[in-house]
């Protein structure tokens, strides 16, 4: 099976936008195509990384739009759904396509437009991924995440204080991300006052609604240096993907997200490497519970010592292993078809030492992300050529 590498790719701001899913998809799409140094119709396939167009705005038919766009015809499009891991089942199709042979040149362009939706209409819509049932109990990814946040401190005995102290983190590290929705810094005492959402769980323990858009161009390794130098590139040397139970409350242990445990033993596997040999991270913190828990599953930290990790600055960007880099979904933003193609960007910015201030000592990097709350996750680990 042929090796897959990453040749360019390109993340639009993220936040509120004017422009529409399509407009945004065809920034980003554009940007990764000057980045590789390629036209639209050298693409064999091209797909688009997508939750809900159709309920936020309306607009179906947007990989074939892109194509149109880019003048990517004749490319096969397709569009991948996985609710809020779509970026990263992306990553996983683009990479099947060319490992596969069935592509020379494949382009993936995740985006979500969902800022003109109110709140609780974009809540509404992220709520419909959850089970049926739950759903009809006014159940959402908030609640979720309060309910495990307070199992877990609970638990491990960690304090309130850690899960703030994700927050801070990440937000500190935003400031030096020109695409992240916010770029700047907050403190503890202001994360600790912001409302309550999901108790124990506050404003600031959450993701903002973002709109944007990330892209990314897939080639065989063997013919990468026909498009870009060879420390310019990177390699997915290991991917998986796997489902936890659809109902959060039949997992016998709901602080632990099997469907990270599996794809992350499937990618390890395949890259033929172990957590420790992980040197950088982004993790899908949606709620500053999951960095604990992703960091957890991924085989970072022992069970119930990610909070400790946080605690001592283990994930800062200068620690032992930096985690959020980007600053993570927290700072980033989270729109929702982009976040896995984004988290995907960050990593092969920092393995080719192209991450500018934000930079840190990394060969090989793991991106982590989640669909619902851990229902479905892609775990991708990438190596550079420095």
């Amino acid at each position: 099976m042929e090796r897959v590498a990453i040749i360019g790719a390109s993340m639009t701001p993220f936040g509120q936008r004017d422009a529409w899913v399509r407009e945004l998809l065809a920034e980003a799409g554009a940007a990764a195509l000057d980045d590789a140094g390629i036209d639209g119709d050298d693409l064999d396939h091209l797909y688009v990384s997508n939750m809900a167009s159709g309920e936020f705005e309306g607009q179906t038919g947007v990989p074939n739009a892109l194509a149109h766009d880019l003048a990517a015809q004749p490319a096969y499009t397709a569009r991948i759904d996985q609710t809020s891991s779509s970026g990263g089942a992306g990553v996983y199709a683009a990479w099947q396509s060319v490992a596969s042979g069935a592509s020379d040149l494949t382009m993936l362009v995740g985006g979500e437009k969902m800022t003109h939706r109110t709140t609780s209409e974009a809540t509404d819509v992220i709520a419909s991924l959850t089970h049926p049932v739950e759903y009809k109990q006014g159940v959402t990814l908030p609640s979720f995440a309060g309910l495990t946040a307070r199992l877990y401190l609970d638990e491990y005995d960690a304090p309130r204080e850690s899960l703030g102290k994700v927050a801070v983190k990440n937000h500190r590290n935003g400031v030096d991300n020109p695409h992240a929705q916010f770029q700047k810094e907050v403190d503890l005492d202001t994360v600790l006052e912001s409302p309550i959402v999901a108790d124990p769980l506050r404003l600031y323990d959450f993701c903002p609604i973002t709109d944007g858009s990330a892209a990314l161009v897939f080639c065989p390794e063997s013919v990468a240096e026909e498009y870009v130098p060879e420390d310019e590139y990177a390699v997915i040397s290991g991917i998986g993907g796997a489902t936890d139970t659809h109902v959060v409350h039949e997992r016998a242990d709901p602080t632990t997200m099997g469907g990270v445990v599996d794809s992350s033993d499937i990618a390890y596997e395949m890259a033929d490497i172990g957590p420790d040999d992980v040197d950088v991270a982004e993790l899908h913190d949606m709620f500053t519970i999951l960095e604990f828990l992703q960091s957890e599953d991924l085989g970072f930290f022992e069970k119930g010592e990610g909070w400790k990790a946080v605690e001592e600055g283990v994930t800062d960007r200068d620690g032992e292993l930096p985690i959020n880099t980007s600053g993570g979904l927290k700072s980033k933003g989270h729109p929702l078809g982009a976040s896995g193609v984004a988290q995907v960007y960050e990593i092969y910015e920092q393995v080719t030492g192209n991450a500018g201030p934000r930079q840190v000592e990394a060969d090989t990097g793991l991106a982590c992300n989640v669909g619902g709350f851990g229902n479905c996750v892609t775990t991708t680990i990438l190596e550079g050529n420095q």
